[in-house]
This record gives C-alpha cells, sequence and structure tokens, in this order.
C-alpha cells in the first residue's frame, strides 16, 4: 500500500474513532453505562489502528494494550506508550460490557455504573488526544 493511501485510512480510522467516542458519550448520557463504555474501548481501539496506518503499517488485533505494545518503535509508540495503563482498563470492558454470560448472575446493563462509564470514556479520550497529536 502506498503511503498516501495509509494516511487516507489513518484519517478514515480516526474519524470512525471520534464518531465512536460522540456515540459514547451519548449513551452515557442515556444511562446505557456498559454500552458507553464498549464504545470507549472501540474509539480507541480505532484511533491506534489509525496511528499504525498514519506509521505506515498494518494493525491486528483488538487489544488496545498489544497495539500499543507492538507498535514499531519510534516517535508515535513514544507518544502512546504512558497510556498504556489507559489501554489495559479498556481491554477489560471488550467483552463482558457486551454479553449476558461475560459476568455471573448479571448482564451488563445491570452491572456497569456511571463512574465505570466516566472512567472509560475519560481513558479514550486521552488516547484519542494523542493519537492527533502524534498525527499532526
Amino acid at each position: 500500500m502506498s503511503g498516501e493511501k495509509y494516511r487516507e485510512d489513518a484519517g478514515r480510522w480516526y474519524r470512525q474513532a471520534q464518531a465512536d467516542l460522540k456515540a459514547a458519550r451519548g449513551s452515557m448520557n442515556t444511562g446505557s453505562h456498559e454500552w458507553a463504555s464498549f464504545q470507549a474501548q472501540q474509539a480507541a481501539e480505532k484511533a491506534l489502528k489509525a496511528l499504525w496506518y498514519f506509521s505506515g503499517a498494518d494493525p491486528w488485533g483488538h487489544s488496545i494494550a498489544k497495539l500499543i505494545l507492538d507498535l514499531p518503535e519510534g516517535p508515535y509508540r513514544d507518544v502512546v506508550m504512558p497510556l498504556l495503563d489507559s489501554a489495559k482498563a479498556l481491554d477489560k470492558l471488550y467483552i463482558p460490557t457486551r454479553y449476558p454470560n461475560g459476568l455471573p448472575d448479571m448482564i451488563p446493563a445491570e452491572v456497569y455504573t456511571p463512574a465505570e462509564s466516566r472512567s472509560a470514556i475519560a481513558c479514550s479520550e486521552a488516547i484519542l488526544y494523542a493519537v492527533e497529536n502524534a498525527m499532526r
């Protein structure tokens, strides 16, 4: 893939990350904290995939922490490495926020709280901010 195509793909992935983050805020405001948490995870995942494309590499997988750790050495990785703990927190939301059998005896809609969705959104915002700055 050409460098120009990688940059175009980076822009598309980042715009979708922004849309997912906006959706997360909306879900939080309507009380769907499990869904807001998952959308925040998705926003951060897509933002990091945008950074991979921006750097001229092909991302793979859904773990935000792995997307950071496996990013080729260099300035882009250096920008997001301090957010590894946020990435790990978001990774924990990938499955149990969506499936009734992901938590014992309860469904995600009954378990996730406003504080958890706010925290997930804050982690995601930090990652999107770092990625946006790296891609400038």
